[in-house]
């Protein structure tokens, strides 16, 4: 059994302890986070796809990019599209960041990683994932990738966080629920016309690095650093 499914099992654990558990775990994270120096992206995606496929050389491509533009590239840190952004960041000279977790059926780490941090809890690792990024690019996955752009949306639609882009890659993969989106959330007004326009799809890896590129701006101690190097 996992830790998380221990802590939402009642009576499995006294309330201190798992909260001291979930401080210890936020504190390693973010320490983790504090190494990373320069502007980083998340980019999120199967870890079923293996190389050769469409999926992990297109990853690897836009994780490429986005190294030699200098920066870092955030991913879970196991296979599949992970280990293809991470290895494509590599040889691009930029930072690879991988930030795993404990499964029941373990996902290992990749080897294509600067950085590296195994968590035991979803939502310390998510902290993790949004607090150094300024964009998100989501390649086709299942639930944990969706549940990983559905996050960051409601982040943004609620103000929780600034407002950064959100990139789907492979317009073909992601039409039917960008169709299903207007036609049933929006017609019914469950979300409105702004709410869509948070969302930008491509098929090409330099309008996907391009549209993170360009909607960053530097905070004034980012800026004050970069004047002092």
């Amino acid at each position: 059994m996992t830790d998380d499914r221990k802590i939402l099992d009642e009576g499995t654990s006294p309330i201190e302890q798992s909260v001291a558990k979930m401080a210890d775990e936020f504190r390693a994270g973010l320490m983790k986070v504090a190494l990373i120096d320069r502007p980083a992206v998340a980019l999120f995606g199967s870890a079923r796809v293996t190389e050769g496929s469409k999926p992990y050389e297109e990853a690897r491509v836009v994780g490429r990019k986005f190294g030699e533009a200098g920066w870092a590239v955030i991913t879970g840190g196991g296979p599949g599209v992970m280990e293809a952004s991470n290895r494509g960041c590599k040889e691009g000279g930029g930072l690879s960041v991988g930030f795993n977790i404990v499964l029941p059926h373990e996902q290992g780490g990749n080897p294509y990683l600067d950085i590296s941090h195994t968590f035991e809890h979803f939502y310390a690792r998510k902290v993790c994932f949004v607090r150094p990024s300024q964009g998100f690019v989501i390649f086709p996955g299942g639930f944990g990738t969706l549940d990983e752009l559905y996050e960051a949306l409601v982040l943004i639609q609620t103000g929780k966080i600034r407002h950064f882009p959100v990139v789907l890659f492979d317009s073909d993969y992601w039409t039917g629920m960008l169709d299903w989106i207007r036609g049933e959330m929006m017609t019914d007004g469950m979300i409105s016309p702004a709410d869509l326009e948070l969302l930008h799809v491509t098929d090409d890896p330099d309008d996907a690095v391009q549209r993170v590129l360009e909607s960053y701006v530097p905070t004034a101690a980012e800026g004050a650093a970069a004047r002092n190097a």
